[in-house]
């Protein structure tokens, strides 16, 4: 069954330093990041995208807006005679897609807007939809989507957000008690998990974010809220993931892709 995507692609990515390419645009083996965020939810089914916009959301609506012409062959049809060719495209486009029809709603949402309100904001977008996945537009994974509903569905709460671990960004040193060194672990996994996106939430978890105040925060409010009343469940997912937050993410993402691509779960 197909479930509406939401994706949250409206900061400002000011870790990525200055760079005038919106960050979830940044490309990827010669495509932006957002767009391999959508390919994953395709490959399981899931073609109805709704992007909640904000800075250089336009950046965003022009890029789709100009997917047809910039990644399929084109013919242009200039100067023609009107009397002859009344009714014919000036466009005419050639190869097909390397992924199923896809149906993209742009919505601006805000500057400074949280990210709960700003999926509020598309309510009327999910008028008739019971559940709905969440995911930010600058993380990718090698997740079963399959795996995750089911997960979902069998628990029966409101809320299932995926949680991953990573590694400590420095090599850490055993040492005893002395002093006397005994080895070294380079960049351990951390015991913890995080929120790694990937989230799907009932219908009620929508209405609770539009019945809340005017601006309202995801990971600080509504996630912790639906804990408190057990209606929040991890999905724990042990393979590949990875965020883009830095210039430095970009760059060992772009070399992984063309090593390995892990997350490429689409054929």
């Amino acid at each position: 069954m197909s479930i509406p995507v939401v994706i949250l692609c409206g900061g400002q990515g000011t870790r990525m330093g200055d760079t005038l390419t919106k960050k979830e645009l940044v490309e990827i083996g010669n495509r932006p990041l957002l767009w391999h965020v959508m390919r994953i939810f395709s490959a399981y089914g899931h073609n109805r995208f709704i992007l909640a916009l904000g800075h250089l959301g336009d950046h965003v609506r022009r890029y789709f807006l100009e997917y047809e012409a910039m990644t399929r062959d084109v013919t242009l049809t200039l100067a023609r005679p009107s009397e002859k060719t009344t009714g014919r495209s000036l466009i005419g486009y050639g190869n097909l897609f390397d992924h199923p029809a896809w149906e993209v709603t742009m919505v601006d949402t805000g500057l400074q807007t949280e990210k709960a309100s700003r999926i509020g904001q598309l309510r009327s977008y999910l008028a008739n939809d019971e559940r709905f996945f969440v995911a930010y537009g600058e993380a990718v994974a090698d997740i079963d989507l399959s795996q995750l509903t089911a997960f979902h569905q069998a628990h029966g709460r409101l809320a299932t957000v995926t949680g991953i671990q990573v590694d400590f960004q420095y090599g850490v040193i055993d040492a005893g008690q002395e002093g006397q060194v005994n080895g070294f672990t380079e960049k351990p996994r951390l015991p913890y998990w995080i929120n790694g996106g990937f989230m799907l939430f009932e219908r009620p978890v929508l209405d609770r974010i539009v019945n809340s105040r005017e601006d309202v925060d995801l990971e600080r409010e509504i996630l912790p809220e639906l804990a408190v009343e057990n209606q929040l469940m991890l999905y724990r997912h042990h393979g590949y993931w990875q965020s883009m937050k830095t210039l430095k993410d970009a760059l060992d993402l772009k070399k992984i892709w063309d090593d390995s691509a892990p997350w490429k779960v689409w054929s």
